[in-house]
């Protein structure tokens, strides 16, 4: 796919005319999308359903006033016209001027090895088949499979007032399986769904046929599972399984326009001591091939590894231009935007918590009672407060250092800030899940991460 691109003298002339009427700074962000999906219902392939979307966004500021217009009409007229609707809602004299274009390199490139675009349709099909296969042969208890397949790859063109020009290719492969098992009344379910900012090489480390078994395994563990029960107890939480929480009850509240609008807990405590002395958590956009990573965010920032917590100690937060501008810390690289149709905001890209020195075998050994939490499931959280309840997805009552039987009906409930500072052991072993993260309507990919975590308490609402 060729990037979409603007010749200097029409990039000029958009961008003069968004600051006609008193911006002081304009920008185009212009990308190509293109996006395959597959579905696998019980045996049925849904036709591979591609789409192409195309279009520019054209956003003109002005101290802390922003307006924004957007066309999917890529012709030099047409995105004057955009930019002059923009400049609209700033009455007044004309603003800055427009620098000389300069084109930027990424810091890091994700570049797929095997390229999603070359598969056909007969490729896809076996994929999602061999997912179901697997999945179907753990157990007879397996009802139900299915299996979605979706690349996307997407084509990025940004130039600024500030002389910023830039082009970036984004390619992201996902494979989901969702499985159903019953046994009588007893029905659960299984989930695994893998993602990176790759392409078929996604299938190296994660073949088909272990993405199904395993969300099968899920399902089929879950029917011998008895009641949670309810109490203060401590809590591990697998490699990978955790970063969900960390994404949730600590990044949202991290990210600068909360911060900005004292709506988070953390709002104002850069500096402060909030979790124990083991922990160092991040943001960090530049891991090659991660599922949030890119080269640059949507405002052209460079892609960067942001510290959040550092032994234990409130960091930074990760901000946009705007944010950064009011909060008066640098751009961190985390404006990030669904489309072309929507406004930069700051968002995470792969929020972890970095690995400690614990063994993790040793780690679960020295839980007396407690739940060992293999995946957590969806939540709620109150950036403000940093209250939290998390559904605990697939779970282990833990007796004496040892896994005893698995548990359902499980969920967490406490706050961000005291979380952390209940860790008392963080594993030398380290994994990561990938999701997609909501927030102001906005949909993008986000990676989450961490080793084996030992929370020391946390209360554990359950059935039982």
């Amino acid at each position: 796919m060729t990037a979409f691109t603007l010749d200097d003298g029409d990039v000029r002339a958009v961008l003069e005319a968004a600051l006609a009427t008193g911006g002081e700074f304009a920008e185009i962000y212009a990308e190509d999308r293109r996006a395959r999906n597959m579905r696998l219902d019980d045996g049925r392939v849904e036709d591979v359903v591609s789409g192409v979307d195309r279009g520019a966004g054209i956003r003109v500021v002005a101290g802390r006033r922003t307006t924004y217009a957007y066309t999917n009409v890529l012709t030099r007229d047409a995105l004057i016209d955009a930019a002059r609707t923009a400049a609209a809602g700033l009455p007044g004299a004309a603003g800055a001027e427009v620098q000389d274009l300069t084109e930027r390199q990424p810091p890091v490139r994700h570049l797929p090895r095997l390229d999603p675009a070359a598969a056909d349709r007969a490729a896809l099909v076996d994929i999602v088949r061999r997912a179901e296969d697997a999945a179907r042969s753990v157990d007879a208890a397996v009802r139900q499979v299915t299996v979605m397949y979706a690349d996307v790859r997407q084509s990025v063109f940004l130039a600024n007032s500030e002389g910023h020009r830039s082009h970036e290719e984004r390619v992201r492969t996902r494979l989901v399986a969702n499985a159903v098992a019953a046994r009588g009344d007893n029905i659960q379910t299984g989930y695994e769904g893998p993602g990176a900012s790759q392409g078929h090489e996604l299938f190296d480390a994660h073949p088909p046929e272990q993405v199904g078994r395993l969300a099968a395994e899920r399902a089929v563990l879950m029917l011998d599972a008895r009641p949670a029960p309810s109490g203060e107890f401590t809590v591990v939480l697998a490699p990978g399984s955790g970063g969900v929480l960390f994404h949730e009850a600590c990044g949202h509240g991290m990210e600068a326009d909360i911060v900005a609008k004292n709506a988070s807990v953390y709002a104002g405590r850069r500096g402060d001591t909030i979790g124990t002395s083991i922990l160092t958590g991040v943001d960090d956009a530049t891991v090659a091939g991660h599922w949030g990573s890119f080269g640059f965010d949507d405002e052209g920032t460079p892609a960067q590894r942001t510290v959040l917590f550092e032994n234990g100690v409130c960091t930074d937060y990760m901000s946009d231009r705007l944010r950064a501008a009011e909060l008066g810390i640098p751009r961190s690289g985390n404006a990030r935007r669904q489309s072309y149709a929507h406004l930069p905001i700051p968002r995470m890209t792969n929020s972890f918590i970095l690995p400690g020195t614990d063994d993790p075998a040793e780690i679960l050994k020295g839980v007396k009672r407690g739940v060992y939490c293999e995946s957590l499931g969806g939540g709620q959280v109150d950036p403000a407060s940093g209250d939290f309840v998390f559904g605990v997805a697939v779970g282990h009552w833990v007796e004496d250092g040892e896994l005893a039987y698995p548990v359902r009906g499980a969920n967490l409930v406490g706050d961000g800030p005291n979380v952390l500072a209940a860790i008392d052991a963080l594993g030398t072993d380290f994994d990561v899940r990938q999701g997609i993260c909501g927030k102001d309507g906005q949909s993008v990919p986000a990676g989450l991460g961490n080793p084996t975590v030992r929370i020391a308490r946390i209360t554990v609402g359950g059935t039982g």
